[in-house]
């Protein structure tokens, strides 16, 4: 006789998960659950919630790195479990990473000797990496003034007003005045000229952007190096430059090896650089890269000797991944010169086939420049009747996730979107997106008003002998349905003989 079993709470595990009863009741969201549940459960529960979520790789608003090799991602999975900062336990991935400081340091043409060590750190972004610089030039400018008697309490940082956010955090976190630049229609990025006139005695340092975050533009570093260095003769200063390169650091040296922004300038003393951006890592690794020793006071770092050598460590944290790291050098030694050269034209092609087409609809500006990063800005020509807002939350329903934004003062009149062109990001893709973009122009021109002005009159207001009436809510209500069932019964009518 077979005796049969009936299931216990405990076996629940070998069953379907749909089939359970964790599909059917809710956790709590904000406490942790008093009892444990199986593996699958808690897997499929929030792989479920996960899959509401963006996809990466259509995810134009990021600048970082969402592909990378099979091999490369194995090399990743297996360090995971491995903390940088155990440099005792692990000094091969210590050892890696002080190679891609030199390798870093001798691309951005630092002047070291034949043996010479670059001096430099990774970090976990390039906002750590400006944290670092930004303090050391905050010290060594305080170290002077006081060794001449001078007050050193209030220091200044000369930047653009297109600086990304870790500018302002590193003003506001660590007491120094942010002096920007505002911008200009037509001109955002920072004025060397305008830069230079801000610089007095309590600049800690001028910040330049190799590729600004609003539309991918190189800022003239040559130049702002040219005017300091001419006013820090008059003055008797020694005002420096810091390169913030997060996006153009790993696109210049490739595509336009003469362009003079990094080390090869006298003024530039540190230089960081994202490689989770165009050095083509996951999420999580940055570089600071200082000109020589000299550039970084010795009392910011700290020295400890678990491989039995001295190992000097500047960084804001303590505990990291390893995994970043060891993927940064993969992609160094496998790609070289040539592969990064490869990729960073394809990219910049790639944006030349993007902004030829949206030029071609005749309907939008293009803010962005040929030179820079390779990414598309553009705003509408005509903007009288539908915004940039509605063209990125349209292209959402496409599966675009493209941001609109408005630009900083004085300049905050200028509405755009952007489109940054990753490795990941094929010469298909960008031809579906135009495709994508013309289907939105052609749906809001047959919208009779702009949404958002059309809510601001629904249960705003309609001019009836000169007078504003506001609106009940029933009347907005039955207003929006009236006109959402007309829009679809035209779409309806218009596609009845479409294949698609």
């Amino acid at each position: 006789m077979v005796l049969s079993k009936i299931s216990s709470q405990s076996d629940v595990s070998v069953h379907s998960t749909f089939a359970s009863r964790y599909v059917r009741e809710s956790l709590p969201r904000y406490r942790m659950p008093d009892n444990s549940i199986p593996k699958e459960a808690a897997f499929q529960i929030i792989n479920d919630e996960l899959m509401l979520d963006g996809r990466p790789r259509l995810n134009l608003a990021s600048f970082v790195t969402t592909w990378m090799e099979p091999e490369c991602d194995k090399l990743i999975m297996d360090a995971l479990n491995k903390n940088y900062v155990d440099m005792d336990e692990y000094p091969v991935t210590t050892e890696l990473q002080n190679r891609c400081v030199n390798m870093i340091a001798h691309l951005f043409n630092a002047p070291l000797g034949e043996s010479e060590a670059a001096v430099g750190v990774g970090t976990v972004g390039s906002s750590e990496a400006i944290m670092l610089a930004g303090l050391a030039f905050k010290r060594k400018w305080q170290n002077k003034r006081r060794a001449l008697g001078l007050p050193c309490d209030k220091p200044n940082i000369v930047t653009g007003a297109n600086v990304q956010v870790c500018w302002e955090k590193f003003a506001r976190y660590f007491e120094v005045e942010l002096k920007e630049v505002k911008l200009t229609e037509g001109y955002y990025v920072m004025d060397p000229e305008k830069a230079v006139e801000m610089v007095d005695e309590n600049t800690i340092c001028v910040a330049a952007i190799l590729g600004s975050t609003l539309n991918g533009e190189f800022e003239d570093v040559k130049k702002l190096n040219d005017l300091l260095t001419e006013k820090n003769r008059v003055t008797g200063w020694d005002t420096p430059i810091h390169v913030d390169a997060a996006s153009g650091g790993f696109i210049a040296p490739f595509l336009w090896p003469e362009l003079e922004w990094d080390f090869r300038l006298p003024l530039v003393k540190s230089i960081n650089v994202s490689g989770h951006k165009y050095g083509l890592v996951y999420a999580g690794v940055g570089w600071a890269i200082w000109r020589s020793k000299d550039d970084l006071p010795d009392e910011l770092i700290f020295h400890i000797n678990y491989l039995g050598a001295d190992q000097p460590t500047f960084t804001l944290n303590f505990s990291k991944g390893s995994s970043q790291i060891i993927a940064q050098y993969y992609q160094l030694i496998r790609l070289g010169h040539e592969g990064y050269r490869n990729v960073m034209e394809n990219c910049h092609e790639n944006a030349m086939f993007l902004r030829e087409g949206l030029e071609r609809t005749g309907r939008f500006e293009i803010v962005s420049k040929e030179i820079g990063v390779p990414l598309v800005a553009f705003s509408l020509k005509d903007n009288s009747r539908h915004d940039e807002f509605e063209i990125a939350e349209m292209l959402r329903s496409y599966g675009w996730i493209v941001p609109a934004y408005t630009m900083p003062a004085d300049a905050q009149h200028i509405t755009v979107l952007r489109v940054v062109i990753r490795e990941d990001f094929s010469r298909t893709l960008a031809e579906r997106l135009v495709l994508d973009v013309t289907k939105v122009l052609h749906e809001l021109d047959n919208l009779p008003v702009r949404l958002h002005a059309k809510s601001t009159a629904v249960g705003g207001s309609g001019r009836v002998n000169g007078t504003f009436l506001k609106k009940t809510e029933i009347e907005t209500q039955r207003e929006i349905t009236t006109y959402w069932k007309k829009f679809v019964a035209n779409k309806k009518k218009n596609n009845k003989n479409t294949i698609c």
